[in-house]
């Protein structure tokens, strides 16, 4: 459908509407004419959320809150926009073809992004039926359908004419595609172009309300660099920078996901940097502290592999972590690989079980714990001679090497 006939319904759906912005269902609903809303939009649109809403619009307040059936209970009426809102909240193919016989335009076309989006229809629809935020969010459908058939290009041109599209009528609906587009570039190897994308979409976030999007975007943008800095050390500092942007704007309550990763990662990269003077170390006990947080997040029965990766990274930070209470540190991580252990089963995982078995019996070794020590030693230097890894075999044998000097000097002492 052209522009022109788009054009005929403008006094039946105002523009521009502020789709795609807030989270679903409320980032698909409409807002229709009424005294206030036009303040509303215009918020809405540069990502902020109204301090109080018209009366008329409690119940879009209600959907921002997660809170449907109360959003659902306020709709009133049945002019085509309240049926479209009631179409959101509660997808039914009835609704969708009484929609269909009666909606025209833009209207229609959102109909149709929405019943693609929730699953009703197979293909999304026609960007062309429609203009400016509403045709960005249907080439954001047709990204989705193209990245489900594994066509990057097609995603990423969909989703750069999306946000094309979207910048001049809301910067903040823009960055959120835009951060889809980073994340589409990132996975296809294009990091230099991932790299502006990323800074562009945050650029586009900053200042709303979005705090939540926005920290999902340093988190993914501080790993990118994370990534980059096995080639480049100097980019451990920028990814560092991100995750601490990050944890500006979340919390353990806000973003649990995004809090835990943000931790996990910064805990991780602190561990990796070099430690060339003593005030360095420092660091070790930052990174205690930040993967600690993570854990209140990372359980084995939601997140096993972030759980089992985090736990044993604080292990390995509490055994090297100066301190006066040293021994209570390595005796913990002796505990944390106990609990990794019990996931790691030696059939399914025996290269995981065998590293992990090996940073236990140093640490045990560190303890004066040596039969205990040689068990899980032992254990370890039998998987990794099962699979011919003959760098980690010296290092299991450097330890019981070392095992065995410290008991010939008891031995020699108490003779």
């Amino acid at each position: 459908m052209t522009n022109s006939a788009v054009a005929t319904y403008t006094d039946l759906l105002p523009r521009p509407q502020p789709v795609g912005i807030f989270p679903m269902p409320a980032g698909y609903l409409l807002i229709g004419d009424g005294p206030g809303h036009d303040e509303v939009r215009r918020l809405l649109l540069e990502g902020k959320r109204p301090s109080a809403f018209p009366t008329s619009l409690r119940w879009y307040e209600h959907a921002l809150d997660g809170d449907l059936s109360a959003a659902a209970a306020g709709l009133a009426g049945d002019d085509l926009i309240t049926l479209a809102n009631r179409f959101v909240l509660d997808p039914d193919r009835d609704l969708l073809r009484r929609l269909r016989a009666e909606a025209g335009g833009a209207l229609a076309a959102h109909v149709e992004m929405v019943a693609f989006v929730v699953g009703l229809v197979l293909d999304p629809p026609d960007p062309e039926r429609t203009d400016n935020e509403l045709a960005a969010m249907a080439h954001a459908a047709v990204a989705t359908l193209a990245l489900e058939r594994k066509d990057i290009d097609t995603a990423a041109g969909s989703l750069e004419e999306a946000a094309r599209l979207a910048m001049p009528i809301s910067r903040a609906l823009a960055g959120q595609l835009l951060g889809q587009l980073a994340n589409v570039q990132l996975d296809d190897g294009g990091t230099k172009r991932a790299q502006t994308t990323f800074q562009a979409a945050i650029d586009c976030l900053a200042g709303t309300d979005l705090k939540v999007s926005e920290a999902e975007l340093h988190v993914s943008c501080g790993a990118m660099y994370q990534e980059m800095s096995e080639a480049a050390p100097r980019l451990l500092k920028t990814a560092i920078d991100h995750y601490h942007a990050a944890l500006q704007l979340v919390d353990l309550e806000t973003s649990p996901d995004s809090y835990g990763i943000a931790n996990a990662n910064l805990g991780l990269a602190y561990l990796t940097m070099p430690m060339n003077e003593a005030s360095d170390l420092l660091r070790v006990g930052i990174a205690v502290q930040a993967l600690r947080e993570a854990l209140k997040v990372f359980n084995p029965e939601t997140h096993l592999d972030r759980w089992s990766s985090t736990q044993l990274n604080l292990a390995n930070a509490l055994v090297y972590m100066p301190s006066t209470h040293q021994a209570e540190n390595i005796a913990e991580a002796v505990g944390l690989y106990e609990a990794v252990l019990q996931h790691r089963d030696r059939h399914r995982d025996p290269h995981g079980r065998a590293r992990v078995l090996a940073n236990q019996g140093n640490a045990l070794a560190h303890l004066g714990v040596f039969d205990e020590a040689k068990l899980r030693l032992h254990e370890a230097r039998m998987i990794f001679e099962e699979f011919d890894e003959h760098e980690m075999i010296r290092s299991v044998r450097g330890v019981l090497d070392e095992i065995a000097k410290q008991e010939s000097l008891v031995r020699t002492d108490n003779e």
